[in-house]
């Protein structure tokens, strides 16, 4: 490998129970870590055409929580956040939903990251 400039690792996390789900929402809200959730199935064709880009997002933007639920598994959660349709893409900021996209489009839900990111500013008092 010439260079050694690989991208970092994806850090994307299956989220397979409610309990990791509750641990993830309440480290967002302490540690102020914003989540873009991708909620799936995968019997569904387009949130699966969507993992390779959710991964690639990941890598882009380290300082996110990126979650994947699938709806099948998890179907309270969904039912929570009233996902009916997949793919569904939430931003969440501490413990609130702040953005929803539903459908399979990589530059809308990239746009709307880098904006959840630009409002993630801290405040000193």
């Amino acid at each position: 490998m010439e260079g050694d400039q690989e991208k970092p690792k994806p850090t994307v996390v299956n989220i397979d129970t409610a309990q990791s789900w509750d641990s993830y929402i309440e480290q967002s809200k302490s540690n102020g870590t914003p989540i873009v959730a991708h909620f799936c199935a995968s019997w569904c064709i387009p949130s699966l055409a969507m993992n390779p880009f959710f991964e690639e997002l990941a890598s882009d933007f380290q300082d996110i929580a990126f979650l994947t639920v699938d709806v099948d598994d998890l179907k309270d959660i969904a039912s929570k956040y009233e996902v009916k349709a997949m793919p569904t893409f939430l931003l969440i900021k501490e413990g609130v939903v702040v953005g929803r996209l539903v459908g399979a489009n990589p530059e809308e839900i990239k746009k709307r990251i880098e904006t959840h990111l630009q409002s993630n500013t801290q405040f000193v008092v």
